[in-house]
């Protein structure tokens, strides 16, 4: 399967770069192939200009400028989205991806008769989240998720419709131990390896 990695964590050291390499050595080892976004490193600009807003519904209009991630969507069969959850939800970087990539004519079809959109994503089949959170689950689910909303029903709208999902998240990261994070980076890779 062909697999695309995005990445988004400013720290090269972090926690996220284990999981990040962790993921992108099991699904290699597993013979899928693997190619990368990291947002931080390329210094991706997430914030919409004025000028891509006023022509955001317009086929072309500024593909140009996220041309290489347009090719990198249309390649992948599979999303592998690893990250930090802050303050419930994605880092600014990646709603900017979101925001900016996931255009409207190459992601999905904007109605135009009052009707549904429609995702055009069809050739992903599987979306795969590795994040950390610093609350816990119950928290997280009291606070509504909406990060895990973003990807899972949002971005996964726009999926076809056997496009599976996998969400893995090590949560109450801020209390973490060395144990609890190797336990879950040993999760992850067993999980992307029978992907």
């Amino acid at each position: 399967m062909r697999c695309l990695v995005i990445y988004a964590n400013p720290v090269e050291t972090s926690y996220g770069a284990a999981l990040r390499a962790g993921a992108v050595e099991a699904l290699s080892a597993s013979g899928h192939e693997v190619r990368q976004i990291d947002l931080y490193a390329e210094g991706f600009q997430p914030a919409l200009s004025r000028a891509e807003r006023l022509n955001y519904e317009k086929p072309g209009a500024h593909d140009e400028s996220v041309r290489a991630h347009l090719d990198l969507l249309r390649w992948a069969q599979a999303l592998i989205f690893v990250y930090p959850t802050w303050w419930y939800g994605l880092p600014a970087i990646l709603k900017g991806w979101l925001d900016r990539v996931w255009l409207p004519h190459v992601t999905f079809t904007l109605p135009t008769d009052g009707g549904a959109i429609r995702g055009l994503m069809d050739h992903i089949e599987c979306l795969t989240v590795v994040t950390t959170a610093g609350a816990s689950r119950i928290w997280l689910m009291l606070m509504g998720n909406p990060g895990r909303d973003t990807i899972m029903r949002g971005v996964r709208a726009l999926c076809g419709r056997s496009c599976r999902r996998i969400w893995l998240a090590h949560y109450s990261i801020d209390r973490s131990t060395a144990q609890s994070r190797a336990k879950f980076l040993d999760r992850v890779r067993q999980r992307l390896s029978r992907l």
